[in-house]
Order: structure tokens, then sequence, then C-alpha cells
């Protein structure tokens, strides 16, 4: 299309230049034909022809302004006029740049999220370079030899040898790097060596040494990570992100050099990253304040380490491609490296793993953009928000139009008149299309504004809580301004459309007459169009508001198997507290010990990981039963806790008993599984005293089932299974994964305390109590439970409340809209209001032949409406929790909300005709 229009651009200058020559070519001519006539020989009267009109390429550019000038004049003359105009009409003026700035404001706030969440790359050295194994975006390990899952067996994930293997045998990639995959990264303990100060809580990320040389990043003081660093036995250092660097150290440079402690080992912080860089990912929470050596992950995590571990896949890799690379030979390649590497492993395979394992496959994608769990999360929630706010942009361009319309329709005198002296249909069209350009541009000036604070506020809803940053800007970059401009010059054109057609159908002699019925009338029913249109548009934005609503209700009100009221979760994280594994089990007798003697508090729980929040889940097996097939499902859920956690969170046992304190490492280890559990794998068959364990078959008789606690919403649905084991008992497994999990699991991150009826002041003393009975124990935070299931759905509070704004906005622009074409009706059918009057017509019947017309423009809208809100809400049937596309209550509550709004816009000029005197209305004929 670029290039037919330069085509056609350059056809019609050749076009004009041609026109030009041939009449200067004319004027030569005859210049010289009078020469000859006065007796001047031919060639003498040619010179004296050419001389006359001096160089010709210099008159041709002289007549081409000539012919440009005047038009130019015009559009000047029609701009200053324009703005005039507006300043005259302040009140036009105002309406008009307010209804675009909330149109354009809410649609390039959207777009500005979308930008930087799911368009922008990495702020890196030519992105367009970088590939990434892999295409899905996980926030957790994987354990085993096959990934994927639903019969995809997508391969994304890598363990630190299969890293090194495709580093190794991959000579396409310049430099391959590897770094700790999703949200899955380390917390950490810091302070500086030597220092007094509170240890602060910070957020690690393994990477590789070469890092930062595959991005192309420089440091900002000190020096990076190098290959070197990553070696085994080198000496632990650290590189700090810049953000933390600003925002929690002050900019300190003696930072670079210095020696801070870090969970107990002593690192060197070599270097601070640039401004602007965060990493290869972005998410919502857990972006890196530390940068660490790969190599130095078994420092931290101690026996817990997965470096050594080839069947734990936890690292993400990014590589920058030589020049030249072909995308489908390498990604060919490495899909044989891949079954090559997993065929050096096929001893380690359990049955289920061999029987697919040559199955896997593997994709490269472009990896400018890194690797994003934000754009995963969000990318759904934000499209569905930019068709709202394209709504609340359509609504606001009707009303434009609308008040365009009305506009033209008062002045209509003055165009004929226009008409009349000789102004052309172009001059008119041209006209109404500045003032609609114009109009757009301001409301573009003030939508950045709009859109400014609605991107902050999207972000205060959407990352809430600590170290929920993210390098998400709210402040118009480039990208949105020129979208804002386009935006603009779009509406413009669009809502300035009609007014023009309408300027253009003038007739100078009817309209000077005062005979512009016909007008008047095709004006009217365009305005009453546009109206039927907001209507229609606002059913749908407020019906898809109250079904998000609606859904959000229900998800926080749900059954999660527990009651969280008068309980309360304090969140907390032994480990980079410095605890051993045995000093575990007396702590948390001491914390309930404690806890207990808090006025009001009856009883408290610890757990690995509280609902819902979640669970872990791997394969079981069963004491007795065969090796599944392939294809047969026996994952669980699984966790840890303390003897009171179910009297504590009120999960019920139904069968058997609960997990006690006689449960301990002298006796044998026990389990409580829930009924989906007992359901899944033993139907109707009584479970206590059957047993089973983590796969592989060698492992089925570790623990006994004692107990079946009734389903409690873990994060993947109540009808999951879910076993629970005694924080004070212990296994020993053969499997290095199966022992890390096993060590790990013992340091529970949640502790649940049931103080019914909330007494005053517990949180503090909660506090209180837990700083004298553990000083070094890390707390991040103590929350009523109430307020930790509500923020499990912040993203869904986020677009519920913003549908529901961006309804809000579109009824009110709606009733707006349907005000001033009712009170333009009202002023032209002031005479035949009289008339009625006059003929005994009382204000009664005049209110209602007002209102009538403003309602059955309402009640087309509806009927378009409500079958496109149906439509929409199976559109968002995925985010919609226990309710229906086409429930009657919310389409009801939409239509009657609408019809509320109806009224109260339609009933202020309706009034005002029922209180016309008949003769006053038929002296304004």
């Amino acid at each position: 299309m670029g290039v037919l229009r330069r085509v056609s651009n350059l056809w019609r200058r050749e076009r004009v230049d041609a026109e030009i020559e041939e009449e200067l070519r004319s004027h030569l001519e005859m210049a010289a034909e009078d020469a000859e006539r006065a007796g001047m020989p031919r060639e003498q009267a040619r010179r004296k022809a050419r001389l006359r009109f001096g160089n010709p390429a210099a008159m041709r550019e002289r007549t081409a302004w000539a012919d440009t000038a005047p038009a130019l004049d015009d559009i000047w003359r029609d701009l200053r006029h324009t703005i005039r105009q507006l300043r005259r009409s302040p009140a036009f003026t105002a309406t008009a740049v307010i209804t675009l700035a909330l149109g354009i404001g809410a649609t390039t706030a959207i777009f500005t999220l979308i930008q930087q969440v799911m368009l922008r790359s990495l702020p890196v050295v030519q992105p367009d370079q970088l590939w990434r194994i892999g295409d899905a975006a996980s926030c957790c390990f994987s354990a085993g030899y096959t990934q994927g899952g639903n019969s995809r067996n997508d391969w994304s994930l890598f363990s630190w040898q299969a890293y090194k293997f495709f580093r190794a045998h991959t000579a396409a990639f310049e430099e391959l790097a590897a770094f700790q995959i999703g949200q899955g990264n380390a917390e950490l303990a810091v302070r500086r060596a030597g220092s007094p100060a509170p240890v602060k809580t910070e957020i690690g990320e393994y990477v590789s040494g070469n890092f930062f040389k595959t991005f192309g990043i420089s440091a900002w003081r000190g020096r990076l990570l190098t290959n070197p660093d990553n070696r085994e036995g080198a000496a632990p250092v650290a590189v700090m992100s810049f953000h933390t660097w600003e925002a929690e150290y002050g900019s300190d440079p003696a930072v670079i050099g210095a020696t801070y402690q870090i969970n107990g080992h002593a690192f060197t912080v070599i270097g601070i990253a640039p401004p602007g860089f965060y990493g290869a990912k972005l998410a919502s929470g857990g972006m890196p304040d530390f940068w660490l050596p790969l190599t130095t992950e078994p420092v931290i995590a101690g026996k817990t380490t997965r470096l050594k571990n080839p069947a734990i896949a936890w690292l993400d890799l990014i590589g920058r491609v030589r020049p030249g690379t072909n995308r489908k030979t390498l990604q060919a390649q490495l899909q044989v490296e891949l079954h090559q590497w997993l065929a050096s492993h096929l001893a380690d395979m359990n049955s289920q793993e061999k029987a697919v394992w040559q199955k896997q496959t593997l994709h490269l994608t472009p990896g400018g953009a890194g690797v994003s769990l934000l754009r995963q999360k969000y990318q759904d929630g934000l499209r569905l928000l930019l068709v709202a706010a394209v709504c609340v942009l359509l609504v606001a361009c009707a009303n434009i139009a609308n008040l365009l319309l009305a506009r033209g329709l008062k002045n209509r005198h003055q165009t004929a008149l226009r008409a009349a002296l000789g102004a052309s249909r172009a001059r008119l069209v041209r006209k109404a299309l500045v003032e609609s350009l114009i109009l757009s541009v301001f409301g573009a000036v003030a939508g950045i504004a709009v859109a400014y604070a609605g991107a902050g506020l999207i972000l205060h809803l959407a990352f809430t809580g600590p170290k929920t940053w993210a390098p998400v800007d709210p402040a118009p970059s480039t990208p949105v301004l020129l979208f804002a401009l386009g935006v603009a010059v779009i509406t413009g054109v669009i809502f300035g459309i009609a007014p023009a057609w309408m300027s253009s159908q003038t007739k100078p002699i009817e309209a000077l007459y005062g005979a512009s019925r016909a007008m008047q009338r095709n004006s009217h029913w365009a305005q009453k169009t546009l109206v039927i249109v907001q209507a229609a548009v606002s059913v749908v934005l407020l019906s898809a508001a109250a079904m998000l609503g609606q859904s959000l209700g229900n998800l926080e009100h749900q059954n999660f198997g527990f009651d969280p009221g008068g309980r309360y979760l304090i969140s907390i994280d032994p480990k980079i507290s410095g605890y051993q594994q045995e000093q575990l089990v007396p702590l948390f007798r001491e914390l309930e010990t404690r806890m207990r003697a808090i006025p009001g508090v009856l009883s408290m729980g610890a757990v690995l990981e509280a609902p819902p929040k979640g669970w872990m889940t791997h394969d079981i097996r069963i004491e007795g039963r065969p090796e599944p097939g392939p294809r047969e499902d026996l994952s669980s859920g699984w966790t840890r806790v303390t003897p009171g956690f179910f009297k504590t969170l009120g999960d019920r046992i139904v069968m058997g008993r609960p997990i006690t304190e006689a449960d301990n490492a002298a006796t044998r280890p026990v389990a409580v599984i829930n009924q989906a559990f007992a359901k899944r794998f033993f139907g109707k068959q009584n479970p206590i005293g059957q047993h089973f364990g983590p796969a592989p078959e060698k492992n089925a008789g570790m623990y006994e089932i004692v107990g079946v606690a009734s389903n409690v919403e873990f994060g993947n649905g109540p009808e999951e299974p879910v076993y629970f084991m005694s924080e004070a008992q212990s296994t020993h497994f053969d499997q290095a994964n199966l022992e890390g999990r096993e060590i790990w699991s013992h340091y529970l991150y949640n502790i649940v305390i049931w103080a019914p009826g909330n007494p005053p002041d517990l949180v503090a003393q909660v506090k209180k109590t837990l700083g004298k009975a553990a000083p070094n124990l890390v707390v991040s935070s103590v929350q009523p439970y109430p307020a930790v299931i509500y923020a499990g759905f912040a993203q869904q509070s986020m677009i519920a409340s913003l549908t529901w704004l961006f309804g809000a906005i579109g009824l009110v622009l709606a009733a707006v809209g349907l005000y001033g074409v009712t009170a333009y009706g009202v002023e032209q059918r002031t005479s035949e209001i009289g008339v009625r009057m006059a003929l005994g017509a009382d204000r009664d019947s005049v209110l209602l032949l007002v209102l009538r017309g403003a309602f059955w423009q309402v009640g087309i809208g509806l009927a378009l409406g409500i079958p496109a809100a149906i439509g929409a809400g199976y559109l968002i049937a995925s985010r919609l929790f226990g309710v229906q596309p086409w429930d009657p209550l919310v389409l009801s509550g939409a239509a009657l909300l609408l019809a509320l709004a109806a009224l109260i816009a339609a009933i202020i000029p309706a009034r005002r005709a029922a209180s016309v005197g008949p003769m006053q209305a038929l002296r304004t004929e």
C-alpha cells in the first residue's frame, strides 16, 4: 500500500507539473505571436518572450506555489477561525474535550500497559538476536525427565547438566545463558558484615557466569559476573540491581566491594547493574534484588540443592545466535540434542518416562522479550480491558458527533450564507473536519494525563504488597504518544464525518428562507441513531462489569472447606533465618505455647503452604498395586503440618484421627489424606491402614493412612487429592530429588492462629510475641485470613473494578448524549408543543410525549445491546466463576441501570417542555 501511495503521489505531481508546463508554453507562444505581428522576426520574437517570462524552472515553481498558497492559507484561516469559535463556546469545548479525554485516556492507559507488558523488548543490545529454548513461562521447577503434560510434551525447563550439554554442543549460539525460572527465586536474608542493622529480606536469582555478556549489559558501577565467577570453588560474589541499590541502599557507592552476609554466608557485592535492566524475565513479584552465580546455589540451599540433580529442571535458557543462523535448522539440531541428553539418562527414568521420552519436543522462540510471567498472567485481562476501553471511546465519539451535529444545525444559517457567497462543498466539509480534528487533538492532550493516572491506578491495583515491584512505567512513552495521536486523528475523522456530511448537504436557498426542515429531520435521526448505539454499548459494558463483579464475589465467598473468619495467617521463613532442621519442631512447639497465652487465641498450627496458596504435587504409588500405565494419573498434592493445624484451620476429620503429638520421630511415618484422595485412589474401600508413598514403586509402603480430612481449597480446586505429613517425622530416600524435597518440606512457611471474635490489637500482640519467642525468625506478614483470600484474587478484582469504571463512564456519556438529543428535540418541537397545549394538552401529556421519545431510543438500544451482552458473556466465560453469560439478573440489572440513567437524563428537558406556555411556544416559530 505504501508503494502504491507513493506512485499515486508521484503521478499526481507529474500531472500538475505537466499542466503548468503546458500553460507556460501557451503563454510563451501567444507572446511570441504578438511580437511577430508587430513586425519582429520569429526567432527574435521568441527570444523576447522568453526574456519576459524569465527562467522556466523558476516560473514553474512560482506558479506551483501560487496554486498551493491559497489552499494553505485557507487551512490556516480555518484553524484560526475554529479556535476562536471554540474559545467563544467554553461550555461546548469543555464538554467535548472532557468526553474525548475520558475515551482516549482510557484506551491509551490500557495500551500503555499492553505496550509495557506484552510488546516491550528487554532493555538489552540487539534483542532480535536472542532466542529462547522453550515456549512456556513456568513459575516452578519440573521434576523428572518428561515435561509438558496434556499431551503436548513440550520441553521448556532445564537442569544445570542439560544446560552445560546444550552450551557445549550448540555452536550456533555465540553465548547461551541460564537463569532461575519464574517466580521461584531464592529468598535471601541480607545484612552487611559486621553491621548491627536488622536483616533485610531480599530476592536473589541464580544465573550463569555469561548471563550479562549474553545480553550485552555493562555495569553501572563496579563489574558484572563473568564465567570465572561461576566456577565451583570460586569466591562467592553478587551483583545488585540498580533499583535495589537506589531504593534500599540510598545509592551508597560503598556498597561496591563490601561484604554482605547472605543467609549466613559471606558474599562480596562486585557491581551494580545498569538502570532499567531488571533481568531476563518480567513478573508481578519477586523481581531480583541480587544476581548470584549458579554454582553458589548449594551454598545457599544446603542439603536441598538442585544444582547437581539432573532430574530437576529449574533453569530457563536464552542465547544469542550467530549472524546468518537459520531458526528451523537450529531448532532441529536442538531437538536432536535433547533426545541425546535424555538417552544418556535412560537408566534413571521410571517406566512412565521411558514410555514417552522420545516424544518430547522442543521449540525455539524469540527471546528478545525474555520470559514474561507477567505477560502470561495479565494478557487476557488486558485484552478484555482494551475492548472495554474501546467501547468507552466509541460512546465518547458518538457523544461528540451528537454535539457537533447540534452545533452544526444551530449554525446552519451561517453555513448556508457561506454556501450562498460561493463556498464550495469541499470547503464546508473541510471546515467541519478541522473543528473535529482540533477537538480530538485537545482531547488527546488531556487524555494523556488521564492515561497516566489510569495506568498508575491499574499498577496500584495489580501490584500491591511487599516485594511486588515490577518494572512497568505508567509514564507515556513514544509509542504510547504516537498511539494517542493516532487514536485522536482516527476518532476526529470518524466523529467528524457525520457533521461534515450534513454541512455539505446545505442548500443555500432553502436555508436562507428558513425551509430546512428536511435537514433537521435527517439530522435528528442521525442523532437518535448515535444515542441508540451508545445505549447498546453501555448495556454491554454494564452487563460485563456486573458478571465480572458477581464472579469476583463468588470467588471470594466460595466454600473453601473452612471458615476464614476469626483466623490469621503468619508468613515466616525459618530457612533464611538460620534454623537447622533439628531446631524446627522445638521452635513450633515454643511458638504454639506462646501464642495460646495471648488472650483470645484458642489454637495454632503450622503448615508448609496454607490454603488457598497451593501445594506441591508428585506421583504416588499404592502398596500392593501394579506399576501404573503411562497415561494413568496418580498425581497428588502434599504438604506438612503440625498437630494443631486441622483444629486451627477448621478442617474436619471425617474418618480416623488427625496428626497428633504422638506422631514423632520415634514412630512410624503416618499421613492424613483428604476425601478427594480417598475417592480417587480407594473408591469405596476403607483407606485407614493402607500404605502409599511417592513414586517410584519401592516407596509405596512409606506412609500409613491414619485419617481422612474434609476437602479444603488448596489452590487447585477442592476436589484435588492432597495428603498431610507430620512435621515431627522424617523419612529418607535413595533418590536425591526426593531427599532434597523431604528436607526442604520441614521448613514450614505459614502459621495459622484461631482467635474467634477478632480480639483487639491481636496483630500487634502476635508480632510482639514472635519477637520475644524467636528474635531471629524472619516474619514477612501477619494478616487476617479474609485479607489473604482477597489478595489471592487481586487480578480478578482489578479487572472487575476497571470494567465497572468503564461501564460507569459509558453510562454517564450515554446519559449525556440522550440528554443532548432530547433537549435539542424539545427545542425543535417547541412550536408543536405550543399547538398541542393550545388545543388542550396538559403538562403530564407533554411530559409523557418527551419521555416516550427518549425511552423509544433506549428501548431499541436495549434490544440491540442485550443479545450483544450475552455474546460478550460467552467471550469472557473463561473468566467467570458461578455466573452464566445469559444470567437474567445481571441483564435485568444492566437494563434497569440504563433505564434509570435515561430517566434522569430525559426528565430535565421533558419538564422544561411541559413548563412552556402556549403563546410563548407559538412566538418562537
